[in-house]
């Protein structure tokens, strides 16, 4: 297992500039993403829009660009990790919806792209809407939704990523899964924006 200093160490090498500081941190984080993406995923299928390394891929390409970042430690930078793999999730939504309505974008192929699953990228869109909203609300809330919905990190993991309690995450998800399912579907009825995969 990856000692949490030598991760820290990197992170703040990658942050004043060092080229090969990602380079050496890819494997001591990579079972983490790995783990972190196939949670995400796992609720998306049968039909996810990616699969578990193309997410890891397109996320690490935007972490590796993430210049100047002030990472505080390995939690930190997995909170970062959680809201970028909730922006390529939501971004391949959102190209699936324009593609079906006829948008003139042309398709670039990623390895293992699955074909998606009716209903998915809809729910996927709606959350990320109402996630804006909560941001503007409650960041905190918002980040909260990102790290246990988006990265599928348990209550423990996001505590960590935050630097809060996990007693504090445990109400924030709670008040957090509340107010998206009101924004999301206030009257209980439509079936593919209800929140479903919010786990409890």
């Amino acid at each position: 297992m990856a000692d949490r200093g030598d991760i820290t160490r990197l992170l703040n090498a990658h942050r004043d500039g060092n080229p090969e500081a990602m380079d050496h941190l890819a494997p001591l984080i990579y079972d983490e993403l790995r783990r972190m993406a196939r949670r995400q995923l796992r609720r998306f299928r049968p039909g996810a829009t990616l699969c578990t390394t193309a997410l890891i891929h397109e996320s690490w390409l935007e972490l590796v660009e993430e210049r100047g970042v002030p990472w505080r430690e390995r939690g930190h930078f997995y909170a970062v990790a959680a809201l970028t793999m909730r922006r390529v999730v939501v971004d391949r939504a959102r190209y699936q919806s324009a593609a079906k309505r006829g948008g003139d974008r042309q398709r670039v192929d990623l390895a293992g792209v699955d074909p998606p699953a009716p209903g998915i990228r809809e729910e996927v869109l709606a959350v990320d809407m109402a996630l804006d909203a909560l941001e503007d609300f409650n960041p905190r809330l918002a980040r909260v939704v990102e790290c246990r919905w988006f990265a599928g990190m348990t209550a423990e993991e996001t505590a960590e990523a935050m630097g809060v309690s996990s007693r504090t995450v445990e109400r924030d998800w709670v008040r957090a899964r509340a107010w998206l399912r009101r924004e999301i579907d206030p009257t209980g009825e439509n079936s593919h924006a209800r929140a479903s995969e919010l786990p409890s």
